[in-house]
């Protein structure tokens, strides 16, 4: 059973990111970088493998620099490499934002 997300701040993804949709910076607060995180995140099909530059395509719509958001997928749990594949992980193992002091 899957526990119920928290809807993720309004006012932090309107910080971080413009009105056409690319993000601004990556936030230097973990409760906030996770929020950025997870709306990134939340654009990815659950169970599919992508392929590295399939991940670098989809976050370049965001943001140039994927390697630093690859990184923090992988550090924060949202994401698994393995052998230059990528699969999202089930939300249950990301580091929650929502549970942070």
């Amino acid at each position: 059973m899957t526990t119920p997300r928290t809807p993720l701040p309004e006012n932090v993804l309107r910080n971080f990111f413009t009105k056409e949709g690319t993000l601004k910076h990556l936030p230097a607060q973990l409760k906030k970088k996770l929020i950025v995180l997870e709306y990134l995140a939340a654009g990815l099909e659950p169970g599919r493998s992508y392929a590295e530059a399939e991940i670098n395509a989809y976050i370049k719509r965001f943001d140039e620099d994927y390697a630093t958001i690859r990184r923090e997928w992988i550090i924060h749990r949202f994401m698994h490499r393995e052998q230059d594949i990528y699969t999202l992980n089930p939300p249950e193992q990301w580091t929650r934002w929502d549970e942070l002091q």
